[in-house]
């Protein structure tokens, strides 16, 4: 529900935001980190992730234009690497980026030359055993597993010495190994290409698991200004996304983090229309988030009585307040009592 977002050339606030209650923490390489610092960024996000469980919450990684000259790299380096949950895709404006950038991921990169950086990113937590989970988000879906990499293992085959009938053993070649599994992709839809093709962008690769606005370019190329110019790209993206089977997608970054008031009010339209949760750049914003998009009490015991009403008739029926009760609005009951464990 709460995705934030830290810049990748700050491992000390990288470290800050695995503890501080978001649901996701996406390390930021693209807007948030200077070209000079990109380098550092992706070698510091490198030592992150070569962690398993690098912290509490989930870590993805957003890397640069994919028509750039730095994506390759990032997500050849950031791929394989077991606390990796999932890759951001930016500027995303048809399938073939998204197979391009799956096809990058299951591409072993080639070693790495630059120099370690000094120091180890501490996070402050328990460690934890290579093989422990990672919480997945409360949304209704859960994180993808990361596929096991198949271990390197050494043979022998017996032969024989020439002008002998005795056999010897000799090792044979090691298997190569196994290429990665495609990790969970996310593409962000920030041009009005993107906004066309948003369908086919969330049916285009198996590994493809959320699609969400990146608005601030979107509205600078739309010339609109204000969010009634954003509601027609934003209702696309959500009925984009259930139409291919994706979780609801949540809501672009609100960027004023002093204005919290404007900021409920924003997700609350954004929930009316169908997202669920929020981009944050701010820990201060994540509280907020969660609050509006959240059922409120009256939406919960609605819903309860819509599910007892249900359970004891079987059905479509009329409710004593008049509203009337079929099987799409007893799953969108469950889906709010689903959303309301949440608070518990």
């Amino acid at each position: 529900m709460t995705w934030l977002y830290v810049p990748g050339d700050r491992p000390e606030v990288v470290a800050k935001a695995l503890h501080c209650g978001a649901d996701v923490v996406v390390v930021d390489l693209e807007d948030a980190v200077a070209p000079d610092r990109k380098d550092r960024a992706l070698r510091a996000t490198a030592e992150l992730l070569s962690d398993p469980a690098p912290g509490t919450a989930p870590v993805h990684v957003r890397v640069n234009a994919l028509d750039g000259p730095l994506a390759e790299t990032e997500i050849r380096t950031l791929a394989a690497l077991p606390g990796l949950a999932g890759l951001r895709l930016p500027k995303v404006q048809g399938p073939a980026d998204i197979h391009r950038a799956a096809g990058w991921a299951t591409t072993a990169a080639e070693p790495a030359a630059a120099p370690a950086l000094t120091g180890r990113l501490t996070t402050g937590r328990r460690a934890r055993s290579p093989g422990a989970a990672v919480a997945p988000l409360t949304t209704g879906t859960a994180h993808p597993a990361r596929a096991a990499r198949t271990a390197r293992t050494a043979h022998t085959t017996r032969t024989a010495a020439p002008g002998s009938a005795t056999a010897i053993l000799t090792p044979a070649a090691p298997a190569p190994a196994a290429l990665p599994a495609t990790p969970a992709l996310y593409a962000l839809l920030e041009s009005a290409l993107g906004i066309e093709h948003a369908f086919a962008i969330a049916t285009a690769h198996p590994a493809l698991r959320g699609i969400a606005l990146g608005e601030a370019d979107l509205a600078t190329e739309l010339g609109v200004r204000d969010e009634a110019g954003l509601a027609w790209p934003r209702s696309r993206t959500v009925v984009a996304a259930r139409a291919a089977g994706l979780a609801p997608p949540p809501q672009s970054v609100y960027p004023d983090v002093a204005d919290l008031d404007g900021l409920a009010r924003s997700c609350a339209r954004g929930r009316a229309l169908g997202f669920l949760g929020r981009a944050a750049i701010h820990p201060r914003q994540l509280p907020v988030i969660e609050a509006a998009h959240l059922p409120s009490p009256e939406e919960v015991e609605a819903a309860a009585e819509i599910i007892r009403a249900a359970g004891a008739e079987g059905g479509a029926q009329a409710l004593p307040d008049g509203r009337f009760v079929d099987a799409a609005v007893v799953a969108g009951a469950r889906r709010v009592l689903s959303l309301a464990e949440r608070r518990n």
